[in-house]
């Protein structure tokens, strides 16, 4: 289900003013839309993404006219915690499109337990998918894995009701053995030095 946002016209020298004003710059771009600058309130995008989720798809309105779009990127002050850019791509509701998706490990693995780390050395997988049916995040359940094991793509390709477009190795969770402190063979001053002999 999309929600709907009013958005305005904009001037590039505007960015600051409207940002002092609660209005994020932003760009509306793709299917039967020309490229063009716009401003949305702040508040209603933040609403509206807790409302869609990150890759939800979104209504806009602008100058009379409303398009479906998904935000296909943004920049953040990170230091204020703020969204400063957004950039909307308008969609086809019927054709698929490819966005990526956040992956989310869940559960306590096995190797964890037993003193093993979980690393996650790719936190998003792109996928092909129709705009009505692209998912917030991908659950991972990782409760099984022991140390050394590792999960990638191949083995969830076919748990999921669309099309994955990474590789097969793409790694998505690895436990590795624990980090063992390697101690020191040589330590100076522990091994006293041979002091050679002298010949009288």
């Amino acid at each position: 289900m999309s929600t709907l946002i009013n958005a305005q016209k904009r001037k590039h020298k505007e960015n600051a003013s409207l940002r002092k004003s609660g209005f994020i710059p932003a760009i509306v771009y793709g299917f039967q839309v020309e490229s063009q600058p716009i401003a949305v309130n702040e508040r209603d995008l933040a609403k509206t993404l807790r409302e869609v989720g990150r890759n939800g798809v979104i209504k806009l309105a602008v100058d009379g006219k409303t398009v479906h779009v998904v935000m296909s990127d943004y920049q953040m002050n990170i230091l204020k915690g703020q969204m400063i850019h957004a950039d909307f791509l308008a969609i086809n509701m019927k054709e698929e499109l490819e966005v990526n998706v956040l992956v989310n490990l869940i559960g306590d693995s096995v190797g964890v337990s037993e003193g093993g780390i979980l690393q996650q050395p790719n936190r998003e997988v792109t996928i092909t998918v129709k705009p009505s049916d692209i998912p917030e995040s991908i659950e991972l359940d990782v409760s099984k894995m022991a140390i050394g094991d590792t999960l990638t793509v191949a083995e969830i390709r076919e748990t999921v009701d669309y099309l994955i477009v990474n590789e097969d190795d793409y790694t998505l969770a690895i436990v590795s053995a624990p980090r063992i402190e390697e101690e020191e063979t040589e330590a100076t001053g522990t091994e006293e030095a041979e002091t050679p002999i002298k010949d009288e």
